[in-house]
């Protein structure tokens, strides 16, 4: 979907030659522009990267791993440890030295969250020390160099799973039941100096059958509305009704109180595991058991709670990153067929999709990484970094080549060309030759230009709109000399790049 220079010149080069194209594409909503597909160098993990963050040029990534290894390298090949946290420039990719060991407890790190001006890095999850210094579940980062807060060391009872902070609060959500000694059930705020503050919520009821224990696993604030919202896997909040809290609730910022609903937003069987918003809107991935559930994305309004849309893929949504008018996503999706732009139930799981945030509508950009280890899910975390898309998970591979852990997708350069296809001709009418061939389709092009060439030299240009799961026939028939024979071939190009070229098929005109 980015600039299309090559086919802007040939179509003006070519302009008034006749061709038929047969078969039409999905729709597409337009004026979007995605990243490219074409993953940078990126190292690698020897475990999964469940949270990342970006702060002062830097990308964090927390999960459960010992150590990371260089780009392309086999595992146990040129490895450096890092237990359960790694830091990289934001755009070389390269490690930092910053490297505190996160252990004890179950030793993972689950949540990354920056202070708003960047000094600070919140980190959550189950651990006992962060870089050899005792802290309950919770610790703070000092960006400038690297050492560990000591304003921030609250006594958290259990795994920290979501944060978010304002200037002068820090949201904290997951399966805890006390924080600082006191009753706090599963979401909890606290100021910078880790004093417990007055916002209080009691979150109950698991939404999972399978996971019978209630828990926050997403937090988004927005201090100019003095609004939270939380998303996990629950059913009550402050006592509330079943039917009128589920998964999903605004709070006021301050005090806990519901202040919206989202009655029938997430259905029984479903949980919310990914919560962001821009300031005017909020974005949502959620996950499900069973018939009937909810697994892909939504985006309301954050002003009044509002849904604006409302995706129907399955999936188990676990990321959603908002850039530049396009909604990022990780999951292991399939069966979208009634999202707009969407494809039907497939033998391949699609587990990266950007999405137009003005309509849902899923757009051409199909990198993908394979489900990987552990739960098997695929991608788990993603952030924006001076423009480029950092992606962590569970994944082993990404667009099939090896690659654990983390991957990056910039807005260029565009280096992947479309294959070209397999062309056939045949004998028509008189002074008629018949040439077909099904379309090819490209990770983050809908719409290819295909260079048919008689003899060597160009004979027309054909566009046709395509997916991986969408491949219409395309045909163009040629007018020639009676019993003439032709030397045929084709190229594809996506406007950047251009295939290798088809052929040539050798055919002879009706006589």
């Amino acid at each position: 979907m980015r600039r299309r220079t090559v086919t802007t010149l040939l179509a003006a080069a070519l302009l008034g030659l006749s061709s038929t194209a047969l078969g039409a594409g999905p729709a597409q909503a337009a004026g979007e522009t995605t990243l490219t597909a074409d993953p940078l160098e990126t190292w690698q993990t020897d475990g999964i990267v469940w949270a990342l963050a970006y702060a002062r040029g830097v990308v964090y990534a927390g999960g459960s791993f010992e150590h990371i290894r260089p780009p392309g390298a086999a595992p146990g090949t040129g490895e450096l440890p890092r237990k359960n946290f790694a830091a990289f420039d934001a755009v070389t990719g390269e490690p930092l030295p910053c490297a505190p060991e996160f252990t004890g407890g179950v030793e993972t790190v689950r949540a990354l969250k920056p202070s708003p001006d960047g000094s600070l890095l919140y980190i959550g999850g189950s651990f006992g020390s962060a870089g050899g210094v005792g802290r309950s579940n919770t610790a703070a980062l000092n960006t400038g160099d690297c050492t560990i807060g000591s304003d921030w060391k609250p006594v958290v009872s259990s795994t920290v799973r979501a944060i978010d902070v304002t200037d002068d609060t820090v949201y904290i959500g997951g399966q805890f039941t006390t924080v600082q000694g006191q009753t706090r059930e599963r979401v909890a705020a606290l100021a910078p100096d880790s004093t417990l503050l007055p916002f209080n919520v009691t979150v109950r009821g698991s939404s999972i059958s399978n996971d019978p224990i209630p828990g926050v696993n997403a937090i988004t604030a927005a201090p100019h509305l003095n609004k939270v919202i939380i998303g996990g896997r629950f059913t009550s909040i402050n006592g509330s009704l079943l039917n009128s809290v589920h998964a999903l609730v605004g709070l006021d910022a301050t005090t806990g109180r519901i202040v919206n609903h989202f009655t029938g937003w997430i259905p029984r069987k479903s949980a919310v595991k990914s919560l962001v918003n821009d300031g005017t809107n909020f974005y949502l991935g959620a996950e499900g058991t069973g018939g009937g559930v909810f697994d892909g994305r939504a985006a309301g309004r954050l002003s009044d709670g509002a849904m604006l849309w409302k995706d129907t893929c399955l999936g188990a949504t676990q990321a959603v990153v908002p850039h530049r008018g396009v909604l990022y996503s990780g999951s292991h999706a399939h069966n979208c067929g009634d999202t707009p732009g969407g494809f039907p139930e497939h033998r391949n799981r699609q587990h990266l999709l950007a999405q137009s945030i003005s309509d849902e509508t899923i757009l051409p950009w199909f990198p993908d990484t394979n489900d990987g280890i552990g739960e098997q899910i695929g991608p788990r975390a993603m952030v924006m970094a001076d423009e480029i898309l950092w992606t962590g998970g569970e994944f082993t591979t990404v667009n099939e080549e090896p690659q654990q852990g983390l991957t990056r997708f910039a807005a260029g350069p565009d280096t992947g060309a479309p294959q070209v296809p397999l062309m056939s001709g045949a004998t028509g009418a008189r002074g008629k030759i018949e040439l077909s061939w099904k379309a090819s389709w490209d990770r983050d092009d809908g719409v290819l230009t295909y260079l048919l060439y008689r003899d060597g030299v160009l004979l027309t240009s054909i566009e046709q709109d395509s997916r991986y799961w969408d491949r219409p026939m395309m045909g163009y028939t040629d007018t020639v000399e009676p019993g003439a024979t032709h030397r045929y071939s084709l190229e594809v190009t996506d406007g950047t790049n251009l295939s290798g070229r088809n052929g040539p098929v050798y055919v002879t005109a009706g006589s």
